[in-house]
């Protein structure tokens, strides 16, 4: 891929450059991790796969086979406020078609919200953990900004029994949403913003659709998404650019918590075209608005949408060869994309003529009733495809 803010507008016939296989090749001659390699597609299932996500899907089940190690699929679901079974459903239905198979190893964060609780817990006996009941617009003031060092919450140095009372009564839904989170105690003068003692925990009264409402808190992504990873023994958690000032967090909650694994984080820059709009807010926005028919509109590059358009799993695997990865981040041409799905169709479409604005033209000194055959290649260089059948009569049609 090109440089920062470059636009790719060729591509070689051959496979880009892929930094992350150096760095397993790497892992695997160091014996890190006994040579192994899991990877993990972690969808939130709040809206269907994109053109981008292909990309991550090709990217994480590819590096596994590779290396003949596994890819897990496994559902972020922290937010219940915007996860539905339907997005579930959509998001295996995509892998599947893609041609990638998870196996056994389909998960879900849900799955670990009581290991996850009970480690909450021991970051707060350890001290490293607090109740604080700022509001959010108090949390925004207490944070500063990249220009002003954060200040301590008044509520930081409470004792570790006030601190556990406080997260199992939040579980309990003793307390109303916004008035108390719990938060990680690391450094409110950090020059990452991140580690600003972020929120482990919020309170969501909102029935989940695998737990129901056993729960009154949920943990944040940033929080339940290493912990996850460890949980899983994923060796290599592959993601994209916008995480890399998240990965000290990352690494914090690996190095603080009594994980049973020890996951790195790797980033890599997410796929930006021309034409093309990819944010899963804006796409739900047209389909909220009726401006298509559905997440599956042939108009919409979700993964659905495009299958209804005739792209192929084969031609967008090789868009996501072509395109590489990087990370430097770079605007790719749509006539790429274009170019993949016509070399792939191009192997294996039987061959047909149509009159697209026919004019019917009859030949006057042609034979009445007769009608010529004549044998065509159904593909011009394939020729264990067979053959096809055109007629010729008195009647012929013409483009107008």
């Amino acid at each position: 891929m090109g440089s920062a803010n470059s636009n790719q507008k060729s591509a070689p016939h051959t496979e880009a450059p892929n930094f992350l296989k150096q760095i397993i090749e790497k892992d695997i001659a160091n014996k890190v991790n006994q040579g192994s390699v899991v990877t993990r597609f972690p969808p939130e299932p709040n809206g269907y796969l994109h053109l981008g996500h292909s990309k991550s899907i090709c990217l994480n089940f590819g590096l596994a086979d590779e290396y003949q190690g596994r890819c897990h699929l496994r559902f972020d679901d922290t937010n219940p406020e915007t996860e539905d079974t339907e997005y579930i459903e959509s998001i295996k239905e995509d892998v599947k078609w893609l041609g990638f198979d998870w196996n056994k190893h389909l998960y879900f964060a849900s799955d670990y919200f009581d290991q996850i609780y009970e480690w909450a817990q021991q970051l707060i006996k350890d001290g490293k953990a607090y109740v604080c009941n700022l509001n959010e617009q108090e949390l925004r003031e207490y944070r500063g900004d990249f220009n002003t060092p954060g200040k301590d919450s008044p509520y930081r140095n409470r004792s570790i029994e006030e601190n556990l009372d406080l997260l199992e009564r939040m579980k309990k839904g003793e307390f109303e949403e916004g008035s108390c989170t719990l938060r990680a105690k690391i450094d409110m003068r950090s020059p990452n913003m991140n580690m600003r003692d972020p929120l482990l925990y919020r309170i969501k009264k909102i029935p989940h659709h695998r737990t129901g409402d056993k729960w009154n808190i949920y943990p944040m992504y940033d929080f339940a998404h290493p912990l996850s990873d460890a949980i899983e023994h994923v060796t290599h958690s592959i993601c994209t650019l916008e995480f890399q000032d998240h990965r000290p967090f990352y690494d914090w909650c690996i190095e603080n918590v009594p994980v049973p694994a020890k996951p790195r984080q790797y980033e890599f820059a997410r796929l930006n075209m021309t034409f093309l709009v990819m944010s899963k807010r804006k796409l739900l926005q047209l389909v909220k608005e009726g401006l298509v028919s559905g997440w599956d509109d042939p108009r919409m590059p979700t993964i659905s949408g495009m299958r209804r358009r005739g792209y192929t799993p084969e031609s967008l695997k090789l868009f996501a060869k072509r395109i590489g990865v990087s990370k430097a981040e770079s605007l790719i041409d749509y006539e790429i994309l274009e170019s993949c799905v016509k070399e792939h169709l191009d192997q294996i479409s039987h061959r047909a003529m149509a009159v697209i604005d026919p004019i019917k033209v009859t030949i006057t000194n042609y034979p009445e009733g007769k009608k010529e055959e004549r044998q065509a290649a159904v593909h011009p260089k394939k020729e264990e495809l067979g053959k096809r059948t055109l007629y010729f009569t008195k009647e012929v049609y013409i483009d107008r």
